[in-house]
């Protein structure tokens, strides 16, 4: 071999200093490194597996959410719903008090309006009554011709204009 250039004891050293520094290498540096590289590959599988069930818990809290706006809404529009019957029934029952009142109210006036009434047909008649008397008296009293009767129309006329007026 030392005609190939190659020393046998200087290749025998380098192989066994290769086999040492391989050994002090995996023992010392190589498998720390490994561990370290396993931990690593680990803790990214969890974060990836966190990540996952994350994504999950979000997609159902989402949802959930929708539920309950949903829910929120409907009861939101059952709320106005409620609101607007109860509206309605307000300006239904405040509608009927108003016809009510409007109704006592027209019937008191008519009531009035026809008390007012009598009593000036009672004045009326009562003015009537004394003017008959007034004219029998006249014609009692005098004989009627025609000019009599003309004077005495419109003296009972005149009488009738004086009681009014008073």
């Amino acid at each position: 071999m030392e005609a190939l250039g190659i020393n046998l004891t200087g290749l025998i050293a380098q192989v066994i200093n290769f086999l040492l520094l391989l050994f002090i290498l995996s023992a010392v540096a190589y498998k720390p490194v490994i561990k370290m590289l396993d931990e690593r590959s680990r803790r990214i599988k969890e974060s990836m597996e966190n990540a996952e069930r994350v994504k999950q818990e979000v997609a159902r809290s989402e949802e959930e959410v929708k539920k309950r706006l949903d829910q929120a809404r409907q009861e939101a529009q059952s709320l106005v719903n409620q609101a607007m019957q109860a509206g309605e029934r307000l300006r239904a029952e405040e509608h009927d008090r108003a016809r009510k009142e409007a109704d006592e109210i027209i019937a008191r006036a008519r009531a009035e309006i026809q008390r007012e009434r009598d009593d000036a047909m009672e004045r009326v008649r009562q003015q009537f009554a004394d003017l008959a008397v007034v004219a029998a008296e006249k014609i009692i009293r005098t004989r009627l011709d025609k000019e009599a009767h003309k004077a005495l129309i419109n003296e009972v006329l005149e009488e009738s204009a004086r009681l009014r007026n008073n």
